[in-house]
């Protein structure tokens, strides 16, 4: 099938696709490199379209657009959507996503980006929600339930893409069993909100008798998300993670990103308050404008579920991992933290309180969650706790100074 790569309006490319495979067997021409997705520009090389290596990694990009193999029960997933693997959603709505704007368009047809876009235009979602996320769910029925973004949705965790009131949210639920991950987002919200961290506003919701976490898209019609992981595509990699962060802080900053360096910052302080162990490349990154190409800000910090992980306690202690992620390491909070150029720039006073109004939220909701009194006063003891150690670093940081 002879198809064109798209971003937005922009033509990048024209290939041959197999779509019993999701793979690229061909490139007849390159028609605008620039605008094409930004880990595969670093790997074009240009005196030669049909490098095995550049078709290899545009097959090995379109398919990880779908949804991936580790999501949480993907096989009851595939099962009620009627296929055998997640690429095959891939063909049903041209590849388009919320998270930016590529896509591909068969090489005859005079279809338009306006016309299928879902920023613009609505889609059906109910039975793919109900799919994704019900633990009793018939089999979809609706071909139109299979074009949506929910296609190109990222992520382990069980996840639907809704529309309320003319506005795009993703809806998430916990991780198998537990049920604590849609609290740690609203929670990360309220920390950034009181910080002044740029942020995606979590809210809770329920879908049938499970409590998820809802958030805006924050991606518009003109606008992309470029993860951390392909902005150190042509980035060069050593094996000390410091020094490829300072390197990718110098790259923020050298396209345009004004106080690149407090932005990220922020981002690993609502980590070590939080304890989040899941801060990998693919959830933060940059926004750019696909029109123009220009790097716009970092993104806000999204994407927090991982977080506040009692492993297990009892009567005298709660044990706890205290590592989490910074770019390729792995590494206790305590040693994240320090990256932070200037902390005493935070008024941990205006999140004393958190830990009551953390406490209150979790009791809202007790009756459906049937979390017991006393993990939710150990959580809150644990968030006590790393408020009260960003306070004393800040206090040793002052007294140093």
């Amino acid at each position: 099938m002879k198809v064109v790569l798209l971003n937005k309006n922009t033509e990048i490319l024209v290939a041959k696709y197999d779509t019993a495979t999701s793979v690229f067997t061909k490139i007849y021409e390159v028609k605008n490199i620039d605008y094409a997705p930004y880990i595969l520009k670093s790997l074009y090389l240009a005196n030669d379209i049909n490098d095995a290596s550049f078709r290899t990694n545009l097959s090995e990009w379109f398919k990880e657009r779908g949804i991936p193999q580790w999501r949480d029960k993907l096989d009851l997933l595939l099962h009620r959507l009627n296929i055998t693997a997640p690429y095959e959603l891939l063909d049903k709505a041209f590849g388009l996503s919320l998270s930016d704007q590529y896509w591909l368009k068969p090489y005859d047809s005079d279809i338009s980006y306006d016309d299928i876009n879902f920023f613009d235009n609505d889609f059906d979602y109910a039975e793919f929600m109900e799919a994704s996320l019900s633990t009793n769910s018939k089999l979809i029925t609706k071909e139109s339930s299979l074009k949506t973004p929910n296609n190109t949705t990222d992520g382990m965790l069980k996840k639907a893409w809704i529309i309320d009131n003319g506005t795009r949210y993703l809806l998430k639920g916990g991780y198998k069993n537990e049920i604590l991950q849609p609290f740690n987002e609203v929670l990360a919200s309220m920390i950034c909100e009181r910080l002044g961290f740029a942020h995606v506003t979590y809210t809770l919701d329920i879908y049938k008798d499970m409590v998820v976490s809802k958030c805006p898209c924050f991606i518009t019609k003109d606008t992309e998300l470029i993860t951390c992981h392909q902005l150190r595509n042509d980035m060069s990699r050593g094996d000390n993670s410091i020094e490829d962060y300072e390197e990718y802080i110098k790259k923020l900053e050298s396209n345009g990103i004004k106080k690149a360096r407090e932005k990220v910052e922020n981002m690993y302080i609502l980590d070590f308050l939080i304890m989040n162990e899941d801060r990998h490349l693919n959830n933060f990154g940059i926004i750019r404008d696909v029109n123009t190409l220009k790097w716009l800000d970092v993104a806000p910090i999204f994407d927090n579920g991982q977080s506040m992980n009692v492993e297990y306690y009892d009567d005298e202690e709660m044990h706890i991992s205290g590592k989490g992620r910074f770019f390729y390491e792995v590494k206790p909070f305590a040693e994240i933290i320090k990256v932070v150029k200037d902390i005493t720039r935070i008024d941990v006073k205006k999140i004393e309180d958190l830990p009551e109004e953390f406490a209150k939220l979790l009791h809202q909701y007790q009756n459906i969650t049937k979390m017991s009194d006393k993990r939710i006063n150990l959580l809150c003891i644990l968030l006590t706790r790393q408020i009260n150690k960003l306070k004393k670093i800040i206090k040793d940081t002052k007294s140093s100074a």
